[in-house]
């Protein structure tokens, strides 16, 4: 086990490269990666089940999972503010739980894990920058848990998973930012629109037009795009427009 253990952290820094590439965006790097890192502690005879959970500043926490149980655990922990992930992650440091349903700090998340048929949780920080947070969470079936070898190796792992985790943190910033850029450039396209209709209607100037759009906008307790986009919509049967930069 020791052996398998070091050669799948010896070739993974090229397989990690491959995932950040491969992957559409964040959350199915982090589903892949937990796929790949549960190989890294598991065997013929017992099978490792692995979490992937990253916080983010003013962004929802990502999770990606090996199965659909573990998922609901990180989710548990998530909502919970507490648990060996939460710990692992604000700690910086590994939390390993050797029997879940005799785990008196989190006896909510042990009761929840053994539910699911876990018996031992390895939670290890993973090491990142611009106020993120990461960890892996290692969900063991078997009572004979981790042992002080594949504990070594799991943290090892960690270390080199967080430089292709940041590159995909921040390759996922760079497709939200460009979303974002896009969604603004459709709503100040649907607003200019409306402000030439209104304009046409009530022979005013643009900014006549557009106080006329806010005010809407305020006695319907509604958004100013709302109001715009049901004007586009009334005379032109649809708000899907383009910009000119679509062009």
């Amino acid at each position: 086990m020791e052996l398998a253990g070091q050669r799948f952290v010896g070739r993974t820094a090229e397989e990690l490269q491959d995932l950040v590439l491969s992957s559409e965006d964040l959350d199915e790097f982090l589903g892949e990666l937990a796929q790949h890192t549960a190989i890294g502690l598991s065997h013929a005879e017992r099978a490792v089940i692995c979490a992937v959970t990253v916080a983010r500043p003013k962004r929802p926490a990502a999770t990606g999972a090996g199965s659909q149980r573990t998922f609901e655990l990180e989710e548990l922990q998530a909502e919970a503010g507490e648990g060996p992930c939460i710990t692992a992650m604000s700690g910086a440091r590994t939390v390993y739980v050797r029997d879940v349903a005799r785990e008196s700090r989190w006896p909510d998340f042990g009761q929840a894990a053994a539910e699911r048929g876990y018996v031992a949780v390895l939670a290890v920080p993973i090491g990142l920058d611009d106020g993120c947070r990461a960890a892996l969470s290692f969900y063991a079936t078997h009572r004979s848990g981790f042992t002080e070898s594949e504990i070594f190796t799991a943290e090892d792992f960690a270390r080199q998973v967080s430089m292709p985790l940041r590159l995909a943190l921040r390759i996922g910033r760079l497709q939200e930012a460009r979303d974002d850029l896009e969604s603004a450039m459709k709503s100040r396209t649907v607003i200019d629109m409306a402000i030439g209709v209104v304009m046409a209607q009530n022979r005013c100037r643009p900014d006549e037009a557009f106080t006329l759009l806010r005010k809407a906008s305020n006695a319907r307790n509604t958004k100013v795009r709302e109001v715009a986009s049901s004007i586009v919509a009334a005379i032109a049967g649809t708000t899907d427009v383009r910009s000119r930069f679509d062009l």
